[in-house]
């Protein structure tokens, strides 16, 4: 039985839902708080799916608390996520968040569980995240079970209300929280990725996309903590589709699905492992060069059917 309270963020997508479930009834999950977003009325069909999805919090029928918190009016990916966390700790000191297209192995609990333990009074480690897409060869020290990096990946992830209570969905001000010194070294000293990081930041600061993950890195910078990441991947994504908000392509990322072994073998101190961050900059988000002006030119091809509409 996991007894670490978790946090699942539905919107409209009540087959993934189904699925994120029925795994959590294999774990037995003893604390589960439920946060799904309300419908989009221009949307042909999402008030259906938004309640099919409602309705599937019935099947929480094993022995477990739920709490619920429906929203009547749909909020967004930003704010709608980033409040359901905010609520989830008006409850709790600590937990586990899974969005709906996110389905754990059953190491993924315990891992989580084991370091929310460890690091629950060490400020210096800001989140947890079971998610890897970094190969052995890419990491510094693959025998160790985790290691940490600079970035909160949030594809299964699990942190307290202490370090949650430091994040802003609004990051209007960002340039003034963070020298440019400082994102350069958080970038890896790196001219490519210290752009990429500061075209994402300034793109959320304008508001220009509706996520909300992108603030939790830069709180995470801000702060001078890292995230405990497992050195094998303990989840899988199956949100790549039509109903997805920003994530339509599998690109194969992620590494495939291992065991964890236990007791976890620790890494030696809290610092980055420069070796593994690095290859996630240039592989998973592309920040080179080439991937600057790809990006670039994704954004250019967005941004036109706007300005016509409005011309």
């Amino acid at each position: 039985m996991v007894n670490e309270p978790v946090l699942v963020i539905a919107f409209n997508r009540p087959d993934h839902l189904k699925r994120l479930i029925e795994r959590l009834r294999v774990i037995s999950t003893s604390k589960i708080y439920v946060a799904i977003d309300g419908p989009r009325p221009e949307k042909h069909g999402e008030i259906e799916k938004v309640e099919a999805c409602k309705r599937l919090i019935n099947e929480i029928d094993w022995p477990c608390s739920v709490t619920t918190n429906f929203r009547e009016h749909n909020l967004g990916c930003g704010l709608g996520v980033s409040s359901a966390i905010t609520w989830f700790f008006t409850h709790e000191e600590r937990g586990i968040i899974l969005e709906d297209d996110i389905l754990p192995s059953h190491d993924f609990f315990k891992f989580c569980e084991d370091l929310l333990k460890r690091y629950a009074r060490d400020p210096k480690v800001f989140a947890i995240s079971g998610c890897n897409f970094v190969p052995p060869d890419g990491q510094t020290r693959p025998q160790d079970s985790f290691r940490f990096s600079q970035i909160p990946h949030i594809w299964g992830w699990a942190t307290w209300k202490d370090r949650w209570d430091n994040y802003s969905l609004d990051i209007a001000g960002w340039r003034s929280q963070i020298t440019l010194r400082k994102l350069w070294k958080k970038a890896g000293g790196d001219l490519p990725s210290t752009v990429y990081w500061a075209s994402t930041f300034e793109l959320l600061a304008r508001k220009e996309v509706d996520t909300w993950d992108g603030q939790l890195v830069l709180c995470s910078m801000i702060n001078g903590a890292l995230t405990a990441t497992s050195n094998v991947n303990l989840i899988s994504n199956i949100g790549f589709d039509s109903e997805a908000t920003h994530t339509f392509e599998d690109r194969n990322d992620l590494q495939p699905i291992m065991a964890m072994e236990f007791p976890l073998s620790l890494p030696p101190r809290i610092e980055v492992d420069a070796k593994a961050d690095k290859w996630t900059r240039k592989h998973h988000f592309r920040a080179t060069w080439r991937g600057m002006l790809e990006q670039g030119d994704r954004y250019l091809r967005r941004r036109k059917p706007s300005r016509s509409r409005s011309a």
